[in-house]
């Protein structure tokens, strides 16, 4: 390891480490080959250790892009971390419901909703990507998705109905979403 500022640490569940290698290695290899890194899994311990070869920038895509995967996202939308309009952002579920576990379980119910219809419907509203994992809620989109999906995902999170969140999301972000 060189210095700190060249070389980070990503705690990753180890349900996530398979998802983050890919088959044969292709995901890790993608994201090592994108951001010019070196990126090295500790199976056993959920480490990943991600080392800059280049460009300081893209290391930080790739921090980024390993948290993304860790917070349950395929690598498919963690690689949008690679455009410099996306961002990432994480809502902690326990911000709403402190740690009572079943407050906790509900709250994640509300977010994704009946089959995943809630969590769908938002990414469809908004263009944001959305991944309920363990106690977070993870967005990513461009700053503007990232907003609207985070106030959807608060509303529901605070308590407020599906139904008055998605009426407020349609009138607040109505027009704008037919404008292409």
């Amino acid at each position: 390891m060189d210095s700190m500022d060249d070389s980070e640490v990503v705690m990753i569940p180890h349900d996530r480490i398979g998802v983050l290698i890919g088959r044969h290695g292709e995901t890790k290899q993608g994201i090592e080959k994108f951001t010019e890194t070196e990126i090295t899994i500790d199976s056993r311990e959920g480490e990943v250790d991600i080392a800059a070869k280049g460009d300081p920038l893209k290391y930080w895509k790739a921090v980024k892009i390993v948290r993304a995967i860790a917070r349950g996202f395929s690598p498919e939308h963690a690689l949008r971390l690679l455009s410099d309009e996306i961002i990432f952002e994480l809502l902690e579920i326990q911000e709403y419901t402190g740690k009572n576990q079943s407050a906790m379980k509900s709250k994640r119910g509300r977010v994704i909703g009946e089959h995943g219809a809630a969590r769908e419907r938002i990414e469809e509203e908004t263009g944001a990507n959305i991944s309920v994992y363990g106690k977070t809620v993870g967005i990513i989109g461009t700053q503007e998705e990232v907003e609207k999906a985070g106030k959807a995902v608060q509303g529901l999170l605070g308590g407020a109905s599906h139904d008055s969140v998605f009426l407020r999301m349609k009138r607040r972000f109505g027009e704008e979403r037919f404008e292409l």
